[in-house]
């Protein structure tokens, strides 16, 4: 963990309207290049590297250390029981980026035993954005922002996440900073033509809240890290690729109770329409509540109907999926734990 303490308060510089044109950056993050390195750079790095490449002209990517695993931030016997997901963009909005990443981030709940309560797509507006944190990080245990971290004006979540929680003013963290331009002088052969305009664009992604923040490095592949705020609400990159990456590595610092039963899926297929098997459905569903039992159903298009029973107790499960296979004329076409499941 990198205290927020240690990094350098600046100003907020003023933006060229120029700044605007340099989206593309973001690109810089998932596309490779040929190697073009000073050494005076590459000698200041305190980071291992993997060693030669994977074929002649691929560039030796640095590999960076991981942060440990911090105390509960929720707190000793605190763990995490719900979740929201916080996409941010205008371009979710008005249609010009479709949005993965809630879909990934409720796949990877689901597996872990999270209850996601809450998905919301807002702007890129600042106070949407403050009244969505604060709201969900009241609510539940874990939240998830997807968005608005990149070089451009609009990329205003981390200032706006700063005042929600009363962490400003913002500050460059340098080891975020130093990672950064170690990844982008290995991967870029016109770093070396940057210019400042560019070069201050770029540093913006390494400007964090300073205050009530925590900054984890949750895989050794990426120098962009994970701004958690309050113990609760993490911050992550619209990019899907980086955002499964991150979400993936962030696992071991999200306090889950080790002792929590991971609950049991039982999946039925039927060749019926959902409308013929509803009634029997709606009786299913009454009857299985009081025990804990969820029953769902999704058509698949002019393909049948899974019918989906999740609860905590396997033996129950398989006694109902009997009931429904009768019912439905139906087949068991998958049971097991959550996330032991192909």
């Amino acid at each position: 963990m990198i205290p927020l303490a240690a990094t350098t308060r600046v100003a907020t510089a003023a933006s060229s309207p120029s700044v605007a044109r340099l989206a593309s950056l973001t690109a810089q993050l998932a596309r490779p290049a040929s190697q073009q390195t000073s050494s005076a750079a590459m000698s200041s790095s305190a980071v291992q590297r993997e060693k030669g490449s994977s074929s002649a002209g691929e560039p030796t990517m640095p590999r960076f250390e991981k942060t440990p695993v911090p105390a509960n931030p929720l707190g000793p016997g605190n763990y995490v029981k719900t979740a929201a997901c916080l996409i941010i963009g205008d371009e979710v909005l008005n249609g010009k980026t479709k949005d993965s990443n809630s879909n990934y981030f409720a796949k990877w709940c689901f597996n872990l035993g999270i209850d996601v309560k809450r998905i919301e797509v807002i702007p890129d507006d600042e106070d949407d954005i403050i009244e969505a944190a604060r709201r969900m990080t009241d609510k539940y245990d874990l939240v998830l922002s997807s968005g608005g971290i990149g070089p451009t004006p609009d990329d205003i979540t981390y200032e706006s996440m700063a005042k929600a929680f009363n962490a400003e003013p913002l500050e460059y963290s340098q080891e975020t900073l130093r990672r950064m331009q170690e990844n982008m002088a290995a991967r870029r052969r016109d770093w070396g033509q940057q210019t400042e305009e560019m070069i201050t664009a770029r540093k913006r992604m390494a400007l964090f809240p300073s205050k009530n923040a925590e900054i984890i490095w949750p895989t050794e592949e990426l120098w962009v890290p994970v701004v958690r705020m309050a113990g609760k609400l993490c911050i992550l990159p619209g990019v899907p690729r980086l955002f499964e990456a991150l979400l993936d590595g962030l696992e071991p610092y999200v306090p889950i109770d080790p002792n929590r039963p991971r609950p049991f899926r039982l999946l039925v297929h039927t060749k019926l329409p959902e409308s013929n098997i509803s009634p029997f459905l709606a009786k299913l569903t009454d009857k299985c509540k009081p025990e804990g039992i969820k029953v769902g159903s999704y058509p698949k298009w002019n393909n049948g109907v899974d019918v989906s029973l999740i609860g905590e107790d396997m033996d129950r499960l398989q006694e109902l999926g009997k009931e429904v296979e009768r019912e439905i004329e139906g087949t068991i076409v998958a049971q097991g734990k959550i996330g032991e499941q192909p």
